[in-house]
C-alpha cells in the first residue's frame, strides 16, 4: 500500500493515471492537464529525496509512464534563487569554511556562486534566469569549500532535484555513505517558454549579467604596483549568447604557427600544461576576488575605470574610463565572457593570450580584441569632459591568430554585446579595417599623452626580479604531476 503520506497521495495519483491509459480506460476525469502531472512528478522526486526512503515501486510506475511520454514534454523559463544553506560541516583547521557552490541543469548550463568567506551558514540570495528549459530537466548543485592556495577545493555535498515551481528544502549528501552535510534552500518560478525555437535552443542563459575580478597569484608578492590592472582578469556571465550564435563556434587555426605548437604534436602537450595550470591559477576562485552586477551603462563603465585610489601619479584618473585595449574570448563552456588588458603583465611567456583565457579551449565562440572610446573618438576627447558627459562606444574585432573567427559573425557579435550592454554603442571591425588601426592607435596615444601610461605597459612584460606567471604555473605543474593528482580541478566553478 502507497499510503496517504504527500508521497504516498501524489504517487497514487499518477499510478491511477497510469493504470487507465494502460488498460485503455478514459482517463479524462483524473487529470486533464497533463503539464499539472508533471508537476506532481516533480513533486515526487522531491519528497524521495527528503525522505530518503525506498519507494521502488511508485518510482518504477513514473519512471515508465514519463518515458511512455503519457506526459506533454514542454519547455520552461526559470528563474532560481538560491537562497543559502546551513549546517555545513567544518572544513578548516583554523576558521570554518569559506563556502561557494556550483549549479547545473542537465549538465548542459552551469552556474557558480560567490565564496561567502569563514561561514557555515551561508546566505546567498544569488538569481539564475534560464530560458527554454524542458520541464522533465534536472537541477543538480554541489557545495565547495574554497582552499586558498591550492589548485583543487575541498567538497562538501550535492543534491540534485527537478525544476518544479516552489521553495525547496534539500539536504547536501557528503562523499561517503549518504552522510548529511548539512541544508540547502532554494526557491524556483517556472513559466511557459514563449519562444518558438525552443526546441533548437535550449538552456539559454538570461541573466542577470554577473563577473567576478580575478588576480593573478604574482600580484601579492610585488609592491609599489602602478597599476593592478595589469594583473587582472574578469569574466562575465553574458546572457543569450545561442540565440546569436546557436551552435556555431570558431576553431583553432590549424595555419598559425603558435597555435600549432599548442594543439599539434607530442610537443604541445608540455605547452598545454603549463598553459591550463597558468589558467587555473588566473581564474582561481578565492576570497580575494571581486563580485559584481552589471543592471546598467554605469555599471560596464566602472568595469573600465583605471582602478583603485592610491598615491601614485595615476590617482586622478582612478574613477576615469582608462584608455586601453583589450584581450577577449567568449568561452563555449560557461558562455562567459572573458577579458584582461592586452599589456597584461601575466600574459608574459605564455604562446597565446586567447588560449590562457580559453584553457586551451580547442574552440571558442568568438575572440579578438576591443577597446573603449568617447563617441568623438580619443583623438578628439579632453579630459575636462566628464566621462558621465560623454557619449561612449565599444569598439571590437576578431584580432585572435589562435582562432581566427570568422568575420561573417562580426554582426552577430555586435548584436550580442548590444544586447548584454544597452547604452553601449557597439562597433564590429574586422582586424584589417584600417578604420579600427587608426582608433586603436588613438586610444593607445591618449593613454601614453595624457594617463600617465608607459610604453612598457602596453605589451606584456616583467619587471627585473618579478616572478612571472608561467614560471610559477610550471613549478605548480610539475608540483601536481610529482603528487600523481588527476582529480577534477573547479576554477571559478568548472570543471576542467
Amino acid at each position: 500500500m502507497i499510503g496517504q503520506t504527500p508521497l504516498g497521495r501524489s504517487t497514487a495519483a499518477v499510478v491511477k493515471l497510469y493504470t487507465a491509459e494502460l488498460y485503455g480506460e478514459d482517463s479524462g476525469h483524473l487529470c486533464r492537464d497533463k503539464a499539472l502531472m508533471s508537476h506532481i512528478v516533480g513533486s515526487i522526486h522531491d519528497v524521495v529525496q527528503r525522505a530518503r526512503g525506498p519507494v521502488q515501486g511508485a518510482a518504477a510506475a513514473v519512471e515508465e509512464f514519463t518515458e511512455e511520454k503519457r506526459l506533454d514534454k514542454h519547455f520552461v523559463d526559470l528563474t532560481i534563487q538560491f537562497i543559502g544553506a546551513s549546517g555545513l560541516p567544518k572544513m578548516d583547521v583554523v576558521g570554518t569554511a569559506d563556502p561557494y557552490f556550483v549549479a547545473k541543469l542537465d549538465s548542459q548550463l552551469s552556474f557558480v556562486s560567490t565564496v561567502k568567506p569563514n561561514t557555515l551558514s551561508p546566505v546567498w540570495n544569488e538569481l539564475w534566469k534560464v530560458k527554454n528549459v524542458p520541464n522533465t530537466a534536472s537541477l543538480v548543485v554541489e557545495v565547495l569549500d574554497k582552499d586558498n592556495g591550492n589548485i583543487t577545493d575541498d567538497y562538501v555535498g550535492k543534491f540534485d532535484t527537478t525544476v518544479a515551481e516552489g521553495a525547496k528544502e534539500l539536504t547536501l549528501e557528503g562523499p561517503s555513505l549518504r552522510r548529511n552535510r548539512g541544508t540547502f534552500w532554494l526557491k524556483i518560478d517556472s513559466v511557459p517558454s514563449t519562444d518558438a525555437k525552443a526546441e533548437s535552443r535550449q538552456y539559454i542563459f538570461d541573466g542577470p549579467i554577473r563577473y567576478s575580478r580575478h588576480f593573478s597569484p604574482t600580484v601579492g608578492r610585488l609592491t609599489n604596483i602602478n597599476d593592478a590592472r595589469l594583473y587582472s582578469t574578469w569574466k562575465v556571465y553574458i546572457k543569450g549568447v545561442r540565440m546569436f550564435f546557436g551552435d556555431t563556434v570558431q576553431h583553432w587555426n590549424r595555419n598559425y604557427k603558435a597555435a600549432q605548437a599548442i594543439f599539434q604534436g607530442p610537443a604541445s602537450i608540455a605547452v598545454r600544461s603549463t598553459i591550463q595550470a597558468g589558467h587555473r591559477m588566473l581564474y582561481a576562485r578565492t576570497t580575494r576576488n571581486g563580485f559584481g552586477v552589471i543592471n546598467g551603462l554605469e555599471d560596464i563603465l566602472q568595469l573600465l575605470h583605471g582602478g583603485k585610489e592610491s598615491t601614485g601619479s595615476r590617482s586622478q584618473f582612478a574613477h576615469r574610463i582608462k584608455p586601453a585595449v583589450y584581450t577577449y574570448i567568449i568561452a563555449v563552456d560557461d558562455d562567459s565572457f572573458r577579458f584582461s588588458e592586452t599589456g597584461a603583465a601575466f600574459f608574459v611567456d605564455f604562446a597565446s593570450k586567447h588560449a590562457l583565457h580559453s584553457n586551451c579551449a580547442e574552440a571558442v565562440r568568438y575572440s579578438g580584441e576591443f577597446h573603449p572610446r568617447p563617441e568623438c573618438g580619443w583623438e578628439n576627447f579632453s579630459d575636462d569632459t566628464p566621462d558621465d558627459q560623454a557619449a561612449w562606444q565599444l569598439v571590437i574585432d576578431n584580432n585572435s591568430g589562435t582562432y581566427s573567427p570568422d568575420p561573417m559573425m562580426l554582426p552577430d557579435l555586435q548584436g550580442l554585446l548590444q544586447y548584454n550592454f544597452p547604452g553601449f554603442k557597439v562597433i564590429a571591425l574586422d582586424f584589417n579595417d584600417p578604420r579600427l588601426a587608426q582608433s586603436r592607435e588613438a586610444c593607445r596615444a591618449y593613454a601614453l599623452a595624457h594617463r600617465g601610461v608607459s610604453n612598457d605597459d602596453l605589451q606584456p612584460h616583467a619587471r627585473t626580479g618579478e616572478e612571472t606567471l608561467s614560471h610559477s604555473a610550471q613549478m605548480h605543474n610539475g608540483e601536481g604531476e610529482q603528487a600523481g593528482a588527476e582529480e577534477p580541478v573547479v576554477e571559478d566553478g568548472t570543471s576542467v
